[in-house]
């Protein structure tokens, strides 16, 4: 997945490089330039944060770097949401639970993101739909997160 967002970003016209970031920042998207903190070492990681960048680019506008400001922490959230969809949709939460996958850490490796990416996005899920959601023969629960198929 990390090489299918590299390519996406480049057919962009968007910029991805390795940063020295300051603190906590594992990302930052600006002016056509993405860059991943130089620390990160794991594929998945650099994934979940590549996502979230080009979601800033897709949804966000202006400097948000600071996000004490209402707007901003929405534009953080329009570009988590985007990032999770992207990543993580709701039928490859299917296909871990059709693999065998019984528990998160299972899951996000099977889907090729962090453990901690994978919760985040159950409950944002659990924001858009509520506890759960009915897929096709299956329903997945967010809170509790969890993967139930109907049979008959």
């Amino acid at each position: 997945m990390f090489e299918q967002l590299l390519k996406e970003a480049e057919e962009e016209g968007l910029e991805v490089i390795s940063w020295s970031l300051q603190g906590k920042t594992k990302g930052l998207y600006y002016n056509g330039t993405i860059a991943i903190s130089e620390s990160i070492t794991t594929t998945a990681e650099k994934t979940c944060v590549l996502a979230e960048e080009l979601g800033h680019y897709y949804t966000s506008c202006g400097d948000i770097i600071d996000t004490s400001g209402v707007n901003n922490r929405r534009q953080e959230v329009r570009a988590r949401r985007w990032a999770v969809k992207r990543l993580i949709p709701l039928k490859s939460i299917i296909q871990a639970f059709e693999a065998g996958c019984r528990n998160m850490y299972e899951a996000a490796e099977y889907i090729g993101v962090t453990e901690e990416f994978l919760r985040q996005a159950f409950e944002t899920y659990r924001q858009i739909y509520g506890n759960f959601k009915e897929y096709g023969r299956y329903v997945i629960y967010f809170d509790p997160p969890g993967v139930f198929e109907w049979r008959e």
